[in-house]
């Protein structure tokens, strides 16, 4: 069962998620994703109900609902404006509380009037903070507490109920600090109501990738029934029904072509770069597009089963299965706050029944002090900002090489990271059909050829007639006019240009009654070069072969060089042909490549390299790798790809630099030991600070005092210096083959 889980901010929800139903008679396994909410459990249908487990997420404090029903944009944006009232709320009490506890300190006359306004006020305050804007709060400790699950609500509730009573304890105890121990009660409570909207926000904007998914397919399509064309609704088309096509049109079904023939542009769904030519028999992919010829089409699959739907399927479980990464806070928290609250209970213990042994009588007044004193001071608030200040400074720096980190699991993932699976098209390469070679075979010269075949497939709509036609373009050749013009969908085209007759299309076109033979070993050898091959034949004789391709980005070779330099192992997927495939990965210098992969395949190859132990990371643009793109440890999108990969990633590179890759690796790494440094601050003054709290001499405003010198250094400390190492230019990159020489 798959669910969508709302109301987690950390990875303390995911634990106690996993504690209070894994602990259930009949659940077998239970998989929680922390950054897209969502939670995927194996149960015993006989032993427990689907109704139970969702009962029980209930009654901790989350809000449930089906992992298939989409929330609408209205939906999300009341969740938004409700959470960002109640932390507005909280802002103000913990405004008002503030001026409260530092006019004190800042030599505000303490008349009797306004001590008594003060001694009104400040529970006031404090008791519409925690059980106003945080009761949602104050439920979830309690629903954990009662199974045993000690998490960051339990430790705040804890804080909160201390100051609490350590405010009420000062109408009994003269002298005792009852303003300071109420304040405190609201600025935690606050500060982690704020946690939680920031966490909400991000996720709630990075939600829609599915629901865009399947906008490409039309919603209706044109079936053929009774001899007539009608047009129905997508969802009343059946198998073996047949469709036309109309050429520019999205194919609406998975099928096979019964009539006609065209060039289909499946690169959203593929990764395919040049078109692909389709006749009958072939197979076609819904929300591909159909270029130049009409076709009838042949339905074989349609709702769940079609392509789409099924990438769609595949990214929702690759969420729930993805691995998790608990934060490093959230390991030490997992310990933290045990010990804390063990640690007041031993201070009210040691004041109370120890003095009592010892000294004769118990310090009640002390014991409680340090108790209350403990749990205020050991609240992790510079703890809790460490990590998200070394990764504000870390976003920033990202920024500033065009690299955008969506997620807060990719800075810890990405030290980690020791594969990087990358796909092909629009990745490494530029994913646009650019013509590369042109080859006489008669008395033209290239200017005359591409004057020739650019005139002709200048009223083409087909990508690769574009490609020729930007060529020409580009050596700022002037066409001549084009009478007679004829397509030939999946072939090619001919015209009339200065009474020559001219045909450009495919060597099997053009070389029609072996026209081509001579040219055969030529033809051969660009293919295999993974690069596509049409003709030139002007007068009935073959004049030229020009060669397309896809081409490869400029900083692609050097990208590689450095993921080496770095330790990682570059590793290239893609769905294009083996041939293509190899061409590609020996001119950028990759030694391990897969190709003819499938959506799916690509999500399980990452899958299987994580069984294997390692950290993956992968690099994509298109539909087909989305489902890859969610599951790996570290999902990288490139800015021009398409909406779907860019929201089932962690990392979005602005652009088309691939380098950008091993940046963000690098300012991963740098971010994680920024995280280090910050904890270790924090940990200084919470170590030295609880056990001083122990003693109940510590006064709550010293306590607070402790807490802004703590948050001010792990501030001081997150964006003092720069955290992307200098690059080193002392000496060159070994090239590839150098390296392969020395068995790197």
């Amino acid at each position: 069962m798959q669910l969508k889980i709302g109301g987690m901010s950390c990875s303390f929800c995911v634990s106690s998620i996993t504690k209070a139903v894994g602990r259930m008679d009949g659940v077998q396994d239970v998989n929680v994703n922390l950054a897209h909410e969502e939670a995927l459990i194996e149960y015993r249908p006989g032993q427990v109900t689907p109704e139970t487990l969702k009962e029980t997420l209930l009654d901790l404090g989350y809000t449930v609902r089906d992992a298939q029903q989409v929330r609408t944009i209205e939906e999300e944006e009341a969740e938004i404006r409700a959470e960002r009232n109640n932390l507005l709320l909280a802002a103000v009490f913990t405004i008002l509380s503030l001026i409260a506890v530092m006019g004190r300190f800042m030599g505000m006359p303490m008349t009797p009037e306004l001590v008594t306004f003060m001694y009104w006020l400040m529970p006031t305050l404090a008791l519409a903070t925690v059980f106003g804007p945080g009761w949602h709060i104050l439920t979830m400790a309690w629903a954990s507490i009662r199974r045993g699950i000690l998490n960051q609500h339990v430790l705040l509730e804890f804080g909160a109920f201390a100051g609490l009573t350590g405010g009420f304890l000062g109408y009994l105890i003269p002298n005792f600090p009852l303003v300071d121990f109420f304040g405190v009660a609201v600025f935690i409570t606050t500060y982690h109501l704020l946690s939680g909207y920031v966490s909400l926000r991000v996720r709630t904007r990075a939600s829609q990738a599915v629901r865009q998914l399947l906008a490409l397919v039309p919603p209706t399509a044109r079936v053929i029934r009774d001899g007539r064309e009608v047009e129905v609704p997508l969802a009343d088309v059946r198998p073996d029904e047949r469709v036309r096509v109309r050429p520019g049109e999205s194919i609406p079904v998975d099928g096979v072509i019964t009539e006609g023939a065209s060039g289909v542009d499946q690169s959203l769904v593929t990764g395919e770069s040049i078109p692909v030519e389709k006749r009958p028999g072939d197979e076609v992919i819904g929300g591909s597009i159909n270029q130049s010829g009409a076709l009838l089409v042949r339905v074989t699959r349609v709702g769940a089963e079609s392509f789409l739907q099924q990438v769609a399927r595949q990214v929702e479980e690759a969420r729930a299965l993805k691995p998790a990464i608990l934060a490093l806070v959230d390991r030490i928290l997992v310990v933290y706050v045990p010990v804390v609250l063990s640690l007041s209970l031993l201070a009210f213990v040691i004041w109370s029944a120890g003095a009592w042994l010892f000294a004769g009588e118990p310090l009640w007044t002390r014991a409680i002090f340090a108790a209350l004193a403990v749990l205020v001071m050991g609240y992790p608030c510079a703890l809790g900002m460490a990590t998200p200040l070394a990764m504000i400074r870390g976003g920033g720096m990202a920024a500033e090489r065009g690299i955008l980190m969506r997620s807060a699991e990719a800075f810890q993932a990405l030290k980690d990271v020791k594969r990087v699976v990358l796909d092909k098209t629009g990745t490494i390469t530029l994913g646009q059909p650019a013509v590369v070679d042109v080859v006489p075979l008669g008395k033209f010269d290239r200017a005359d050829i591409l004057r020739f075949a650019a005139a002709l497939e200048s009223s083409s709509e087909h990508p690769l007639a574009r490609a020729v036609v930007n060529a020409a373009e580009a050596e700022h050749t002037e066409l001549p006019p084009v009478q007679d013009f004829h397509s030939v969908a999946g072939k090619g085209v001919t015209g009339t240009m200065n009474g020559q007759r001219v045909r450009v299309g495919s060597p099997r076109f053009v070389g029609e009654g072996g026209a081509l033979e001579r040219a055969t070993s030529t033809i051969e050898a660009l293919q295999a070069r993974a690069k596509t091959v049409i003709a030139l034949e002007v007068n009935g004789q073959p004049e030229a072969l020009i060669a397309i391709a896809d081409q490869i980005k400029p900083d692609a070779h050097e990208a590689i060089e450095r993921l080496y330099d770095a330790g990682l192992a570059p590793i290239m997927i893609t769905g294009d042909n083996h041939l293509t495939a190899r061409a590609v990965a020996e001119q950028v210098g990759i030694q391990e490549f897969q190709a003819e992969v499938l959506p799916q395949d690509k999500a399980d190859a990452v899958r299987e390299l994580q069984r294997q132990g390692h950290r993956v990371a992968m690099v994509g643009d298109g539909i087909n790798d989305a489902p890859a793109l969610m599951q790996a440890d570290v999902g990288i999108a490139t800015g021009a790809g398409t909406d779907i990969a860019i929201e089932s990633a962690d990392v979005v590179l602005i652009g088309e630099r691939l380098t950008a890759v091993v940046d963000a690796y690098h300012i991963g790494r740098a971010s994680f030991r920024k995280t280090v440094q910050n904890l270790t601050l924090a940990f200084l003054f919470n170590g030295i600070g609880v056990p001083l709290a122990m003693t109940g001499l510590v006064h709550p405003a010293w306590a607070m005092a402790a807490m802004l010198a703590s948050v001010s250094t792990v501030l001081l400390n997150s964006f003092g210096g720069r955290l992307l190492p200098k690059r080193r230019n002392s000496s060159p990159r070994p090239s590839h083959s150098e390296r392969k020489a020395h068995g790197a």
